[in-house]
Formats: structure tokens, sequence, C-alpha cells
């Protein structure tokens, strides 16, 4: 097919490039959620890029761009539970707010829920 228009998703390379980045994102995260739990805390590098990983497969698949490679929703509120109780477990040896401690709360589960949902669609 090759290209078929001027947009930057348009062309099967680039797709054939997009595909290779949602597998990746959605890969790193299958292997942190099934690695040491340690490796979830919020202070360790997957505490945090999990949930940037979430957000950015959230972003392309509400630009229309997943393309049916989203996990399934299952599979994100699986996720969703493993990380949330490693969070949840952890969270208070950091000693933060109880502000910051509820709102980031409610931003992880907004997380998860939206992607769980975009997969829904995305399917």
């Amino acid at each position: 097919m090759g290209t078929w228009g001027s947009g930057n998703f348009e062309s099967d390379t680039a797709l054939d490039h997009l595909s290779i980045v949602i597998d990746r994102l959605v890969g790193e995260v299958a292997e942190a959620m099934a690695g040491d739990p340690v490796e979830l805390e919020p202070d360790e590098y997957w505490g945090v890029a999990v949930p940037c990983h979430l957000e950015l497969l959230h972003a392309l698949a509400e630009g229309g761009y997943a393309g049916g490679s989203l996990p399934e929703a299952e599979v994100v509120e699986g996720w969703k539970r493993t990380f949330m109780a490693v969070w949840e477990q952890s969270i208070d040896g950091l000693e933060p707010s109880p502000a910051f401690k509820e709102e980031r709360r409610a931003v992880l589960h907004r997380t998860f829920d939206r992607l769980a949902r975009a997969a829904v669609l995305d399917a």
C-alpha cells in the first residue's frame, strides 16, 4: 500500500514503526508487572515509568493510533491490582503529605482505568 497521505502515520513504514513502539511499551509494562514487586514501588524506576507508559498508550489510542494492539482490558485491570497493591504497601514509607497521597492515588487509578476503557474500544 505504501503511502496514502501526508500525515505522520499515513504510510506502511510509519505504521510498522508505531507498532514497534506500542509493542515495546506494552512489553515493558508486562515485564515490570511480572518482575520483582520492589521495582514497582513509587520511588523506583518502574513505579514511575509504568504509569508513563500507560499514559502514552492511552494517548495513542485516543488519537486513533493503537490499531488493536492494546492489551485486553482484563490485563490492564490485573496490572492495576498488582501495581496499586505495591503502591499502597510502600507509599507511606516515603512520608508523602496526605493531600499528595490522595491526589496521586486518584491519578494512578484514572490512568489504569482510562487505558482499560480504551482497550475495550480498541478491540
